[in-house]
């Protein structure tokens, strides 16, 4: 069993920077939200709609902002952002286990494939030909790392990830369950009415500090590598298509589907059950809303949607009809405009009266 940890107040405000108000030998031994946390557990507060359960928290200590501070009778540590200290200090109380370094006897790895002695190979892994992995990864029992696939140093991937072959993984990057890169793209070609399937001979390549979520998938190239940036954040379930290129530093909800050949810049956000058609681009600094359909490039940053938002089902019933209704409106509205033009030109000219 993990041994729990427990860190004093006046160590975490040591270590965190923050500023102490309380009792600096008050002991912490977890991490829990507002309205759930109980004696021996930090709190934070990050969201103002979450402000309502801090009075009546029973939180040993709570993360807040100077001004949330105000008034708080309780233990806390004032930062400037909770949220993203708490994202550093849950590090500090993960128990996620450790892999041992070292070969599982029922792994199956190539004799020229290239395995650092700080690496855990997992139960029943396959490692085939030519593959090189790095100092301090972890292969999860039952993944499977395709011939002359590399991953870099301190990569974790969890259970049943799947790499195909020519997939190239930089360093500390994390990929969850059911994971799978490198598949063949959705390329074909119709003759007659029947599809002639194309070779996808191209290869995935993933920067450092990626994430891929749990059932997420990454098709390889039809002819160069799909690209994913440096600090890619990728949520589960989503669908990246073949010759796709990710910029640096842009996360993706759940439910996305980026069609083929689509470059999506740095620092974009792309919310849940986006969908994006193939050949265009996206510049950097975008935020796109959840379910949105982009059709087209985006050229300029800001924020972009698309559908609409719910409403009660009788209302939209009303909109839905009425949209129906627009092309018939529109016509009539540009006949109306040419008998007004008309009306118009034939009136005399008030000023000759």
């Amino acid at each position: 069993m993990s041994e729990i940890l427990s860190l004093s107040l006046a160590r975490l405000a040591e270590e965190l920077g923050a500023q102490l108000i309380g009792d600096p030998q008050t002991e912490i031994l977890g991490l829990a939200t507002l309205q759930d946390a109980g004696p021996g557990q930090l709190a934070f507060l990050a969201n103002a709609q979450y402000r309502k359960y801090l009075a009546d928290t029973r939180a040993s200590a709570v993360l807040l902002t100077e001004r949330d501070a105000e008034g708080f009778a309780g233990n806390a540590l004032v930062v400037a952002d909770p949220y993203l200290t708490y994202a550093r200090l849950s590090h500090r109380f993960d128990r996620k286990p450790k892999a041992a370094a070292g070969i599982h006897p029922t792994a199956v790895v190539a004799a020229n494939a290239q395995v650092d002695p700080s690496a855990s190979i997992g139960a029943g892994v396959v490692v085939e030909a030519e593959a090189v992995i790095g100092a301090g990864v972890t292969l999860s029992p039952q993944c499977y790392v395709g011939a002359r696939s590399t991953i870099g140093a301190g990569g974790w991937l969890a259970p049943r990830v799947t790499l195909y072959h020519d997939v190239h993984i930089g360093e500390r990057v994390v990929i969850q369950s059911g994971a799978v890169v490198g598949s063949e793209g959705f390329g074909f070609a119709n003759q007659a009415g029947h599809w002639q399937k194309i070779a996808q001979i191209g290869g995935v390549r993933i920067g450092d500090d990626v994430e891929i979520g749990a059932n997420t998938t990454i098709d390889r190239g039809a002819l160069a590598d799909t690209l994913i940036g440096n600090g890619v954040k990728l949520d589960n379930q989503i669908q990246i298509a073949h010759n796709v290129q990710v910029g640096d530093h842009t996360a993706m909800a759940a439910c996305v589907g980026i069609s083929g050949s689509t470059k999506i810049g740095r620092h974009c956000m792309i919310a849940g059950g986006v969908g994006m058609v193939g050949h265009i681009e996206v510049c950097d600094n975008v935020f796109v809303s959840g379910m949105t359909m982009v059709t087209r490039s985006i050229t300029e940053p800001g924020a972009y949607s698309s559908g609409t938002a719910m409403q009660p089902a009788g209302e939209w019933k009303k909109s839905a009809a009425r949209i129906r209704q627009l092309d018939g409106m529109a016509k009539r509205l540009q006949q109306l405009e040419k008998q007004l033009e008309q009306v118009t030109r034939q009136s005399p000219d008030s000023s000759n009266a």
